[in-house]
């Protein structure tokens, strides 16, 4: 070997950069184990907030110490965060999230809010299109505005607007404005990425990845260790869209209210067909009321003035038929206040759509005809047990566009007022300033209010008392707690979203739950790692010794890698660098089996290991290189944990070629450098697949029967049973729930899919018989956030009897809880429109790796037969293992869900696959340069023969490494082992029996065939 001075100087760089890089991690490990113990010993472990005050003194002391030296001076805290080894969700816990920014928003703002006909058309069509299509959302637009007759971009009444003056004029062609609008659609999204990654830095958040996913108009967002789920899901969603109002006063919108209860009341009545008489006396005596009461909303929420039997429903049917809009009312606001009244939170849909019916609303005044009723923040109701909201009446305009907008604000803090209350401090600038002077001189003049607007919803109305304001500074009250008016601050600096954002894509991971996989990962690896030391020792003896040094410092370099890089070590990551240990100890098995066949032919120990090196070099690079192509293609199809396998398994191939190939080497060239003799086998296995002859082409019209027998089943299996596809692809929501008791899944499936509850629902055993992991489609197309809390009440209520006594359903389905033993560990959500994606992501990954492969083959090997070999023993593993799954997922202990996780299983069974037939084919292209005299079917024989023992040593390791995954590995990819697990052995027979003699029988009858080659009845 050639420069061994250079490449030891490398190995020595690459092992110091890689400990470097490491040290940052046992920093900030030391640090964060420290402020664990501090928060231990300052927080009553009996306080019923114990989880909360832990965590904030945790992160209380890891403020204090961010920015000091540790380490001997070495680095600061901070600093040692940002370069460490980065864990991923499902080891860390935390909050990962895939938002679809609405292009249609982005659309009709572009266009000024247009009504035209073919606009709106178009707009509909594509919604439609886009529940089941796989284009982006703006290509269905397109394509349906310019499949209606006439319809033109550049009209005045849409695009060639004041909006995109400048730009688009109305003499242009749809195809002329298309780019334009691309082009103006992506800025916006640039928009909203900067917004967002502006409120995550400012919320805190270390470590968080945001990732802008193609043109589509989705933003991936990872927040590892983040716990408060809720307050996380506002802070993304929320557009920021902040307006400043005038009111009218309660006495105004009154006799709005008493005539649209009555049009409604007579409305009810003459469909229900029943009759009152004193109905009209009825509501005008109520309206008297709502007129005359002075209940404040402050006297409701401190339960001294409300008329309520809590033991009763607030109002029978018939009387909400008699009085639907006042009969609802809770408390009235003061007559000359902002609020008009206060309703149940679970009423606001109903009230909304009585007052804002067109028929009603024709008993408005004229001057009130652009009203807009809107609603206060939902305050719970602790006494009551449920939440209360304040009804507004916004003074609109035929515009309906805000006199004053949030694009005015400059700067914006939580404060306290001279109250205590928490409030949030806004500054303007000066053309806001200028609005907002003349908006309270009206409102000073007139007694009226100005209502701050976030989001459609009023967060404060408050009075001008002591005359206009100048300046523009202002400020927003509304009960806050402290961590809703600092959220409130983050959204109004980092501005608003340019569209709505809605959540397609979820996954919560509790930290209870992370740090089980991190426990059961290491041990995973641990146990796997110590099985292929030995073996290889035990083989190999002194040389099997030499590969375990070099496969310990393959390992280094990887973790190194990954920490110099940035990459997120994830639950999958791990048992990528867990099967590189298997590709790692596959390179050194190529080259000593090559060394052993040259000391076999009575060559010097120096010249075997020379010529053993140099021979294997091929067959190592084939192999390593088509798995690396399935591995890249699964980085560019896959997402979150599936791009951690990926992004680990590529950096351990490149680093098992260097370890294998010149670390190994340096070991061995120094150990007999003085004449030492290397036996590169023990006495055992010295004579282990010696001399091995197999006439393996005439057993294989025998492997096409069983092969065609299981290919046929699983076809019969996939037709019939299905697989169980997963809500990756699928769509819907899926919860990890520990119980502290054994649980019966079909008991559980049955409960849970009554159509009172969800209709449809399935739970599984997950792990162990205390846990399931539960999955439902229910609401699935509805609002994330009303229906994942209808979802979260419908398991607590019917789960309860499973529960430990006691246990509260904020307990339940909170998975921030350190330590947390019962409840909901995990939840994980995907929309119908992203399953589809996910979906065609994969199909293509999978095509694409077969399609790159052939090629790659074809290239190497220079016979098409060869490739049409590899590719048909991958479609028969992938087959099998297809079948495997689908006739066994019903009945197996283990989550068989066919999902993103399996799809990364079946690329790197098509790569192991590859990697396995590759090798056979090498040494048949070996085989066919050096053997001119023997005939073609002797030759494939030999090759295979010779082979055999890297072939069983090879898939022995490998699946030593995978069972001891499966075994001690985390439930989450047990089903991910077990597809590895059949792939292996399957790969490993196709490669003989499957690969090799569909390329012999091609070729044998070609004209390309090796000039020996024979009929087959010759060579019986």
């Amino acid at each position: 070997m050639q420069n061994k001075g250079l490449i030891r100087f490398f190995a020595i760089i690459f092992a110091v950069v890689s400990i470097y890089q490491l040290t940052y991690t046992v920093i900030t490990n030391k640090v964060e184990n420290e402020a664990e113990t501090y928060a231990d010993s300052s927080v009553d472990e009996a306080a019923p907030d114990a989880s909360a005050q832990f965590e904030a003194a945790r992160k209380r002391y890891l403020d204090s110490v961010a920015n000091l030296e540790v380490w001997g001076g070495y680095t600061t805290y901070a600093d040692a965060k940002d370069d460490e080894l980065k864990k991923g969700l499902d080891l860390k816990g935390g909050i990962n999230v895939i938002l679809q920014i609405s292009i249609r928003d982005l659309l009709v703002g572009m266009a000024d809010g247009s009504t035209d006909g073919n606009f709106r058309t178009a707009l509909d069509r594509a919604d439609e299109r886009i529940k089941d299509g796989q284009q982006d959302y703006f290509d269905y637009f397109i394509e349906e505005f310019n499949a209606i007759e006439g319809a033109q971009l550049a009209s005045p009444d849409i695009f060639a607007n004041q909006e995109m003056e400048g730009r688009i004029n109305f003499d242009m062609t749809n195809d002329e404005v298309e780019p334009i609008l691309r082009e103006e659609l992506q800025s916006y999204m640039v928009s909203a990425f900067d917004v967002l990654r502006k409120r995550i830095d400012k919320f805190g958040t270390t470590q968080p990845n945001i990732q802008q996913l193609g043109n589509s108009g989705r933003i991936l967002i990872e927040l590892p260790g983040e716990k408060d789920v809720k307050r996380i899901k506002q802070l993304l969603v929320s557009t920021a869209k902040l307006e400043f109002w005038h009111v009218y006063r309660a006495q105004d919108v009154v006799p709005y209210l008493v005539a649209a209860n009555n049009f409604w009341a007579e409305k009810l009545t003459a469909e229900n067909e029943t009759a009152v008489d004193d109905q009209e006396d009825e509501i005008e005596a109520d309206a008297d009321d709502v007129i005359e009461q002075d209940n404040s909303i402050e006297s409701l929420l401190n339960d001294d003035n409300l008329d309520v039997d809590e033991d009763e429903d607030l109002v029978d049917e018939d009387r909400l038929n008699q009085s639907p809009i006042i009969g609802r009312i809770l408390a009235q606001g003061n007559p000359g206040g902002p609020i008009i009244a206060t309703f149940r939170a679970s009423d606001q849909e109903i009230v909304e759509g009585f007052l804002n019916d067109p028929q009603a609303r024709g008993n408005l005044s004229a001057e009130q005809r652009n009203v807009r009723f809107a609603w206060g923040r939902p305050i719970l109701n602790e006494k009551l047990g449920y939440e209360l909201i304040d009804l507004y009446a916004i003074r609109g305009n035929a515009q309906n566009e805000a006199p004053l907008s949030g694009g005015v604000i400059t700067a914006a803090s939580q404060e306290y007022d001279l109250n205590s209350n928490v409030i949030v401090n806004m500054s303007m600038n000066g053309e806001g300033a200028r609005i907002w002077e003349e908006m309270t001189t009206e409102a000073f003049q007139n007694q009226t209010q100005v209502a701050v607007v976030l989001d459609n919803t009023v967060y404060s109305a408050p009075g001008i008392n002591d005359g206009p304001i100048a300046g523009g500074n202002s400020q927003i009250s509304g009960n806050f707690t402290v961590a809703e008016a600092e959220d409130l601050a983050t959204v109004l600096k980092a501005g608003k979203l340019p569209a709505k954002a809605e959540i397609i894509q979820s996954e919560i991971i509790g930290p209870s739950l992370g740090q089980e996989a991190i426990n059961s990962g290491l041990w995973s690896f641990a146990i796997a790692l110590v099985l292929v030391l030995v073996w290889m020792f035990f083989y190999y003896g002194r040389a099997g010794l030499y590969a375990d040094v070099a496969l310990l410092v393959n390992i280094l370099f990887i973790f190194g890698a990954l920490a110099s890089f940035g990459a997120v070590l994830t639950l999958p990551g791990i048992a990528g660098i867990v099967l590189t240990i298997g590709i790692s100890v596959d390179a050194n098995v190529l080259i000593f089996e090559r060394i052993r066949e040259e000391l076999a032919k009575g060559k010097s120990q120096a010249d075997s290991i020379k010529d053993g090196f140099n021979n294997a070099l091929s067959s190592i690079l084939d192999a390593n290189i088509t798995t690396f192509l399935t591995a890249a293609i699964l980085y560019i199809f896959g997402t979150g944990p599936i791009q951690g396998f990926a992004t680990t398994l590529m950096i351990g191939i490149l680093t098992s070629l260097f370890t294998a190939i010149f670390i190994t080497r340096l070991f061995i060239d120094g150990y007999g450098k003085n004449g030492k003799s290397l036996a590169f086998s023990t006495a055992v296995t010295k004579n282990w697949f010696r001399n091995v002859d197999i006439d393996f082409l005439k057993k294989r019209k025998t492997a096409y029967l069983i092969s065609g027998v299981f290919i046929i089943g699983s076809f019969i299996s996939l037709a019939t049973l299905q697989l169980n596809l997963g809500i990756d692809f699928t769509g819907g929501r899926k919860y990890t729930v520990r119980f502290d008791q054994e649980m019966n899944a079909t008991e559980v499936t049955s409960i849970l899919s009554a159509d009172d509850v969800f209709g449809s629902a399935e739970a599984k055993t997950y792990g162990a018989e205390n846990q399931l992991a539960i999955s439902t489609k229910y609401g699935i197309d509805q609002d994330d956030s009303e229906v994942s809390s209808e979802i979260e009440t419908k398991l607590y209520n019917n789960l309860q009897q499973f529960l430990p006594d006691g246990m509260t359903q904020e307990e339940f389905v909170d998975v921030s809880i350190e330590d947390k033993e019962y409840g909901i560990m995990s939840n994980f959500q995907v929309g119908p429109t992203i399953a589809d994606d996910i979906l065609t992501g994969s199909l293509y990954a999978i095509f694409g790796s077969l399609i790159v492969v052939f090629l790659y083959i074809l290239l190497r090997f220079r016979r098409w037969q060869f490739s049409l070999g590899a590719v048909a023993a991958v479609f028969h593993d992938v087959i099998i293992v297809l079948g495997v799954f689908s006739a066994t997922y019903s009945f197996l202990p283990f989550n068989m869900e066919i999902d993103q996780a399996f799809i990364a299983a079946i690329l790197t069974v098509i790569g192991y696959s590859l990697n396995d037939t590759v090798v056979v084919f090498d040494r048949i292209r070996e085989f066919i340069a050096e053997k001119t005299n023997w005939d073609f079917a002797r030759t494939v024989n030999g090759a295979i023969s010779s082979t055999i023992s890297r072939t069983l040593n090879t898939s022995l390791t490998t699946l030593i490494v995978l069972l001891a995954i499966f075994t001690f590995g985390g439930e989450s990819i047990r089903g991910f082992m077990f597809a590895l697990i059949i792939g292996v052995i399957v790969g490993t027979y196709s490669s003989v029996f499957i690969a090799t003699p569909i390329m012999y029988d091609s070729l044998r009858k070609s004209k390309d065939r090796p000039r020996k080659a024979i009929p087959e009845k010759e060579t019986k």
